[in-house]
């Protein structure tokens, strides 16, 4: 198995680089520096992406509401940060073309005075962007919102504005990085937690890990320690040094997917003013309507759950918006999600809080990076990089590569077509372009592992899937498949309990579980998947 090798090498070697945390940050860092040369280990105490990194709105954007606060507040970290933002979208659309897509987004308004105040904001978006978007946003008169969004409540409707941002699907991008990482040359693993730190001469030198799965513990020696663990960045900083000062504020967000009768369009909607200053967005996924997000102070020990008021707060705006209203029993899967947020002591309102990155080093050498967005990501890491090569003298990593890098799957696209998998696997449609999008060039390579047959009826997944998770990308209980491999669990929490025994029957071979422990994941997935994730 592809695990046990890593964990030989993790056990084994002595590493440049050790970075603690497997979401979008961890792994961007593992990547940058691998694909500089260097000798690096990750290590995720759970999934790879299982925590902040696939809980977000699914959004690549600079920001139009951090950009409204630079403007109003005369902010320039909001302003830089947007900036950062559009050219890494342009980055992020260009490095995972599978994975990602353009999206545009619509914003309804009712009072004549809102219509040049929101044009002029979304033309300083479009000058920042630097042309990268291949439309320039623009006004929509009412006649035409009515036609082309009919979903939109037409009472009052002044017209709206139009502009484009990006979309992914998080955790499958979180898992193109992990593996783009390894196939560069780092030993990542999940489900691997460090325990321990360990100081020689009063600098971080190792970190005693164990495998939650297997339970065998090692210390991994590294020239250089990443704290990159989001949310519970202060939990491991206090690790090293027990009086260390928070860096943080860590909110929750909370999304819900409702059918796509609901929102039909291919566009999304950007609702853009809440009772509480926020905005909330009513986007196409997966061939559903998701509506996000709340923004409530939270604690890194809680693991967060869209509960009835988070619920109620979203369906109560965007029933505003919308002709059809949804009901709560309309809801088909819910999630709420912790942001780290680089904290202010003087703001009790984490809205306010700059989305941007810090990078510190503790008395004892660890490196932290702290806050950001996923659509930073990359930002994020090669500075982090940058700063531990110039810190702990890695005189061996060549420049960074990121920018043009691409992430697996991104090779082989340009020769794949759903035509192409539909006449060789008889796929229908739906599936094969669900295939494409979610695993790019590698498609045909994940149907020659096992069965075209639908997991579960409604939806695109497809058996094979469940074998190519386990086998090709390190997917170790089958809540990593149905949440962060094939994502049916953020769609349709009761498609997700459906398929649950297929799923375990599928995997018990590949991972080698007696009786006990597959009924055990029977157990624990349908309590997850229940309670919602």
């Amino acid at each position: 198995m592809e695990r046990e090798r890593l964990l030989q090498r993790l056990k084994a070697e002595r590493f440049d680089l050790l970075v603690i945390g497997g979401g979008a940050t961890g792994c961007g860092i593992a990547l940058d520096a691998a694909a500089r040369g260097l000798q690096v280990a990750l290590v995720e105490r759970e999934d790879f992406g299982s925590g902040t990194s696939s809980r977000s709105t699914k959004l690549i954007h600079g920001g139009v509401r951090y950009l409204e606060m630079a403007v109003k507040r005369l902010d320039r970290v909001q302003f830089h940060l947007v900036s950062d933002a559009l050219r890494e979208r342009s980055i992020l659309l260009r490095i995972a073309p599978h994975l990602t897509s353009w999206l545009p987004l619509f914003t309804p308004l009712y009072r004549a005075w809102d219509i040049p105040y929101y044009w002029a904001g979304l033309k300083l978006y479009d000058a920042l962007a630097r042309g990268a978007s291949p439309a320039p946003s623009r006004y929509v008169s009412s006649r035409e919102a009515r036609t082309r969004f009919p979903r939109v409540r037409p009472n009052g409707l002044r017209g709206g504005v139009l502009y484009l941002d990006g979309q992914f699907d998080d955790a499958r991008m979180n898992v193109a990085l992990a593996l783009t990482a390894i196939a560069h040359g780092a030993a990542a693993a999940n489900y691997v937690e460090v325990v321990g730190l360990a100081q020689r001469d009063g600098r971080a030198v190792s970190a005693e890990v164990r495998d939650c799965l297997g339970g065998s513990t090692w210390e991994i020696e590294a020239r250089a320690i990443v704290n990159a663990t989001g949310p519970w960045s202060d939990q491991v900083r206090r690790m090293e040094q027990a009086g260390a000062r928070p860096l943080l504020q860590v909110s929750s967000g909370a999304h819900l997917v409702v059918d796509q009768t609901f929102w039909p369009s291919k566009a999304g909607l950007l609702i853009p003013r809440t009772e509480d200053g926020r905005v909330v967005f009513v986007l196409p996924w997966l061939g559903h309507t998701l509506i996000g997000t709340t923004e409530e102070q939270a604690s890194p020990d809680l693991a967060p759950t869209a509960g009835a008021e988070a619920i109620d707060y979203l369906l109560r705006h965007a029933n505003q918006y919308l002709t059809h209203q949804v009901r709560p029993t309309d809801v088909k899967a819910s999630w709420a999600g912790l942001r780290p947020l680089v904290g202010d002591p003087g703001k009790s309102d984490t809205a306010g809080l700059a989305r941007d990155h810090v990078i510190v080093e503790s008395s004892g050498g660890m490196i932290t990076i702290a806050g950001g967005k996923w659509t930073t990501y990359r930002k994020m890491a090669q500075d982090t990089v940058d700063f531990a090569v110039r810190r702990a003298a890695l005189e061996t990593a060549g420049p960074c590569r990121t920018s043009f890098l691409e992430l697996t799957g991104a090779e082989g696209l340009a020769q794949s077509s759903a035509d192409l998998l539909g006449s060789r696997f008889g796929l229908d449609p739906a599936a094969a372009k669900h295939l494409l999008r979610a695993y790019g060039g590698r498609a045909v390579q994940v149907l020659e592992q096992g069965s075209s047959a639908r997991l579960t009826p409604g939806h695109p997944v497809v058996e094979a899937e469940v074998v190519w998770a386990a086998r090709q990308e390190l997917a170790q209980t089958a809540l990593d498949v149905l949440a962060r491999r094939t994502r049916l669990a953020f769609v349709d929490h009761a498609a997700a309990r459906a398929a649950l025994p297929r799923v375990i029957e599928l995997l018990a071979p590949e991972l080698g579980w007696d009786k006990a422990r597959r009924d055990r994941e029977m157990r624990e997935t349908a309590e997850v998947v229940e309670r919602g994730l």
